[in-house]
């Protein structure tokens, strides 16, 4: 037998083999994730408790902690606009004990607003994309339009006398007006507030004209005649408002909408990735948690990795050349 041979033979601690015993078993594939997981796993939530991202990670919390037979723990992360839970799961030990809800938007668009990203998203991060949100914009009652075409004139014959609020700069909220602000030239003025519990009484009384916010929230307003719907953010109609005509009927590839997902290291063993992946697009479509998403204004999406990555890649260059190109700055 050759010395390399007889070296490796001895590496792979298989001396019964030089006895003339049977080959050494390798481990298969998908080995990490045979015993995974053996203790309880961390759901990082990047915001303060309420709103859906907390409610998503509650509702993954019951459902996984049946699927996997272990503890699975929701903990709160807030800061920085979701950046500061997000860091911790990038920086996390790679073992799949420690996931992170996603505000895949705010992933997408704070790369071309800040210079000191704590974290690449794509370098360190791999995600399943789970739920999509629709956003909306909403007007105060009295305005003479009602639909975004008859905004768009409105706002052309009203040069900057339109505004519109959402919960923060950053956001795909305040894109999704600095978008139709490119497109269309009518310099709507954004107004941005600390969160959007401030934003829909300004908007019902009419000290601020447009809000832009998720649909889920913004309905019950809608409902009860408080606020005047415009369009929905998005390429198509959402399902719980099939009424409100989607921006892209007006403006074909306009798509914005408030995706969550879920995300670990990407430094993650591939097969413990992939169980993750598996395990939480089977939660998302369960007869548990479908139902309560719909309540919720949230489609089920779910996605591979791979279409994480492509879907991420695609916005962080959509959101960049709408940042340059609305020279968008935040505080």
């Amino acid at each position: 037998m050759n010395r390399v041979r007889r070296q490796w033979l001895l590496k792979a601690g298989s001396l019964a083999a030089l006895a003339g015993a049977p080959p050494v078993a390798w481990p298969q594939a998908g080995s990490a994730a045979a015993n995974w997981p053996s203790r309880p796993v961390r759901i990082i939530v990047p915001n303060v408790p309420g709103g859906a991202l907390d409610i998503l990670a509650r509702l993954l919390e019951s459902e996984l902690t049946k699927t996997w037979k272990q503890p699975v723990i929701v903990e709160f992360k807030p800061g920085a606009g979701t950046l500061t839970g997000t860091d911790l799961v990038a920086k996390s030990a790679p073992d799949g004990y420690t996931l992170g809800i996603l505000a895949i938007g705010v992933l997408g668009i704070q790369p071309a607003l800040r210079k000191d990203m704590p974290f690449d998203t794509l370098r360190d991060l791999s995600g399943t994309m789970l739920v999509v949100g629709n956003i909306l914009m909403t007007a105060t009652p009295s305005l003479p339009f009602g639909n975004l075409a008859e905004l768009v004139a409105y706002g052309k014959a009203n040069k900057g006398k339109l505004s519109y609020a959402t919960a923060g700069a950053g956001s795909s909220m305040h894109l999704a007006g600095e978008q139709l602000n490119l497109l269309t030239g009518i310099e709507m003025q954004h107004i941005p507030y600390k969160g959007a519990g401030g934003a829909y009484p300004d908007v019902m009384s009419g000290r601020v004209p447009l809000l832009i916010d998720p649909l889920f929230s913004s309905m019950p307003h809608v409902n009860s005649g408080k606020l005047k719907p415009i369009a929905v953010m998005g390429l198509k109609r959402d399902p719980a408002a099939p009424n409100i005509p989607a921006a892209g009927e007006t403006f074909p590839d306009f798509d914005f909408a408030s995706n969550l997902g879920i995300g670990l290291p990407r430094a993650t063993p591939p097969e413990i990735i992939a169980k993750i992946n598996a395990d939480v697009n089977q939660a998302i479509r369960s007869e548990a948690l479908a139902p309560r998403l719909k309540e919720m204004g949230l489609v089920v999406t779910g996605s591979t990795p791979e279409q994480f990555d492509a879907h991420m890649r695609k916005s962080l260059k959509t959101f960049a050349d709408i940042v340059k190109a609305a020279k968008v700055t935040i505080n």
